[in-house]
């Protein structure tokens, strides 16, 4: 039975982790949104819903790091963290990125580029630490199963903001099983090294080539979307293959034994 008064010194997101999840994911779509509906009535172009919306919480997302010392409990470490036998596990990113680039590019101009690299490191800090730091953090202390299927769900479903500024159902849907599968990905290896680094990273290149790249309907990039599907599904097996494998070790090693990766 648990003491009474050690459940008070928990914090609330311990006591009541599905909770705080629910939490977090309403005041992030609420925010979306309403920033949304702001730009709608404005006629402001398509980026500005996200920069009214994820500048604030990118903001109040620092602090809050900072003033509760959660930047390394959030992931937040060296990339010489991540054990050099580990390294391999990324790779499969570096083939996504690649195909993405293979897709072209728009015509280039400095302040486009400058824009975007802003924009794209707001994005993926503020998603990353959110989805995979605190969400998927946060379920941890319930289940690794349920902290990778979680967060990818919601991570998924986030996406379907897109739907709401005229883009088509099929490409909407094309981008919630994306979404579903890229957010899977990064969890697993979040779960593999604790590390949200690279992944913000990833993500952050990931979205300045989709956003200065040549991804329109009628240059033909389906296939290369294809082609990426089929990489992450077989990403998400061979990091689920490894992390059950590397617990399957733990669990058969003597005690005091040490397991090597």
């Amino acid at each position: 039975m648990k003491n009474p008064q050690s459940m008070q010194k928990q914090t609330f997101s311990v006591r009541r982790p599905v909770l705080t999840v629910v939490i977090i994911e309403l005041l992030l779509l609420l925010a979306v949104f309403a920033a949304g509906a702001v730009a709608t009535v404005k006629q402001l172009d398509y980026t500005s819903p996200v920069l009214m919306s994820f500048t604030p919480i990118a903001l109040v997302l620092i602090i809050y790091l900072t003033l509760r010392h959660k930047w390394r409990e959030t992931g937040f470490q060296s990339l010489a963290a991540i054990p050099a036998s580990h390294a391999k596990y990324y790779i499969p990113l570096l083939l996504v990125l690649g195909t993405l680039a293979l897709k072209g590019f728009t015509e280039l101009t400095v302040s486009k580029v400058a824009f975007f690299i802003m924009f794209t490191l707001l994005v993926a800090f503020v998603e990353e630490t959110i989805y995979r730091g605190l969400i998927f953090k946060t379920l941890l202390r319930k289940s690794a199963i349920a902290a990778v299927v979680t967060s990818s769900i919601l991570f998924s479903i986030t996406h379907i903001m897109n739907a709401l500024s005229g883009q088509s159902m099929a490409d909407t849907m094309l981008q919630l099983v994306y979404a579903l599968l890229l957010g899977a990905v990064l969890a697993l290896l979040m779960l593999k090294n604790g590390n949200i680094v690279p992944l913000i990273l990833f993500h952050f290149i990931h979205n300045l080539i989709q956003f200065l790249g040549n991804d329109r309907q009628d240059t033909g990039t389906l296939p290369y979307d294809l082609f990426i599907l089929v990489v992450l599904v077989v990403y998400c097996v061979w990091l689920t293959v490894s992390l059950r494998t590397k617990l399957s070790s733990k669990k058969s090693s003597p005690p005091g034994g040490s397991v090597v990766h």
